[in-house]
């Protein structure tokens, strides 16, 4: 009964905190290239996580970028196209590849 008790003493506990004075929340600006298919990524992968996800992946290639799509569709249900597919796949290699096939 006693670890119940500080259970939900700690658990809410933290909807009481205050913070005296204003909080900034910092902002990461992601150098975004533009180019043919942006509006596509924009539209397809912008919507669930931020553009710092794709470029975290570091320069990839073509074949990582297809199964990574294939990831978002199979498992995360990522409503895209096939048509979207090759158009993200093709912009995401020409941006943020490494020049490899495999």
């Amino acid at each position: 009964m006693k670890k119940i008790l500080l259970l939900l003493v700690l658990s809410v506990g933290s909807l009481f905190a205050q913070l005296k004075g204003d909080m900034e929340v910092p902002y990461i600006s992601y150098e975004i290239k533009m180019g043919h298919g942006f509006d596509t990524v924009q539209a397809n992968c912008l919507m669930c996580h931020s553009f710092g996800y794709i470029l975290n992946q570091g320069p990839q290639s073509k074949e990582f970028w297809n199964k990574k799509i294939d990831k978002m569709i199979d498992e995360f249900k990522a409503p895209i196209t096939k048509e979207d597919h090759k158009i993200i796949a093709d912009y995401l290699f020409k941006h943020y590849g490494n020049g490899k096939l495999k």
